[in-house]
């Protein structure tokens, strides 16, 4: 039990945890980070320890207290606290798999990372509205819920990723970036040219690149390296993201400027996923299943929406569903099957070439008496 109120509920990794919340009895994910104190001469250990992880815990909280609690598309941070020399983060955690436990088993296909990445635009657009930053979009920070559907996490984890890169290193400078550089390792989502949500959205064209190809479109072997790459615009081609290789170029642009917002990246995602092909056989179909969820096809009704453009029924959503399009892209109903099998065409073909051959030899006995 942790913090008297959160009872895990697995073995925990290291400095992570899936708890249940023994007050509300809803699960959470526990994410920790280690506090060595900021001393200065004459300081009391204790006393500076205890200041350090007091500023903070308020600055993790003000950031909780500000972002959409509310939105469908976003995992609620519950909170942090202290508890010996680890600064515990607290996120809501509904059934699902996350983008990189997906993308373990290799690539998904591009009207699939389309849906995805539609969910995540719908959810950097509604923290942007706040006056809020995400900064710690990737992989690990989106979960794919049982309904197939997005949901961005990892708020609260990042800024205290953040606070204490300035707590140890300052508010700049070499110290600062060797911290970080621990704290986050070469991640590519984590390492753009400028912060804002023009940074969330360059975070954003980042991880449609992986979730296409499987891979981040700059070297990831150190941060050093990676830096770099980001500086000079070495990366891979954004042809190789397929039909999403005009949205990923522009995301990717050095210039913030030139970017499009988040609302813009996901009006263009709901007119790509508008007239997405179906899949031609079942075998795509469960590839694309496998892959994390459902693909788009075209004429999809929406899901009806509660208040506050949540999906109808649960909040993860329980029922998994052949396709999804319009709105925030969340959970949708499947298109119709054809009422006659494509299997079927041929034999029906032929049988009617039959049928017709039959009747023109008795209509041919008929004439000749």
């Amino acid at each position: 039990m942790l913090a008297g109120r959160y009872r895990l509920t697995d073995r925990p990794e290291p400095l992570r945890a899936q708890a249940v919340d023994e007050r509300t009895g809803e699960s959470v994910l526990l994410g920790a980070l280690e506090l060595p104190g900021v001393l200065t001469a004459g300081q009391d250990p204790e006393a500076a320890a205890a200041a350090q992880a007091d500023r903070m815990v308020r600055r993790v909280a003000a950031v909780g207290s500000t972002a959409p609690v509310a939105h469908p598309r976003l995992l609620r941070g519950v909170g942090a606290f202290v508890e010996g020399e680890l600064l515990w983060t607290v996120e809501e955690r509904p059934v699902g798999r996350t983008v990189a436990e997906l993308l373990a088993e290799g690539p998904l296909p591009p009207y699939r990372a389309a849906e995805l990445a539609a969910d995540l635009a719908g959810a950097l657009r509604a923290l942007h509205a706040a006056g809020l930053t995400h900064g710690a979009l990737t992989a690990e920070a989106v979960l794919v819920c049982e309904d197939g559907a997005a949901m961005l996490g990892g708020l609260l984890a990042g800024v205290a990723e953040e606070a204490l890169a300035e707590e140890l290193g300052g508010p700049g400078g070499r110290r600062r970036y060797e911290v970080r550089a621990t704290l986050v390792g070469p991640v590519a989502e984590r390492w753009p040219l400028d912060g804002g949500p023009a940074g969330d959205c360059w975070a954003l064209g980042v991880l449609v690149h992986r979730l296409v190809t499987g891979r981040s479109p700059y070297p990831e072997r150190d941060v050093p390296e990676l830096v770099t790459a980001v500086r000079d615009g070495r990366r891979e081609p954004s042809v190789v993201c397929g039909p999403l290789a005009p949205l990923v170029e522009r995301l990717l642009q050095p210039d913030p400027v030139l970017r499009p917002t988040a609302e813009a990246v996901r009006e263009e995602l709901a007119g790509l996923l508008a007239g997405a092909p179906e899949p031609v056989d079942g075998e795509a179909e469960e590839r694309s299943r496998a892959a994390g969820g459902p693909v788009p096809v075209p004429e999809t009704p929406a899901v009806p929406r509660g208040r506050g453009g949540r999906a109808v029924g649960s909040r993860a959503g329980r029922s998994a569903r052949k396709g999804r399009n319009g709105g925030d892209l969340g959970a949708g109903g499947g298109a119709k099957p054809p009422r006659i099998p494509p299997s079927l065409w041929g034999p029906l073909l032929v049988g009617g070439v039959f049928v017709l051959l039959v009747l023109g030899i008795v209509a041919v006995v008929l004439f000749a008496g």
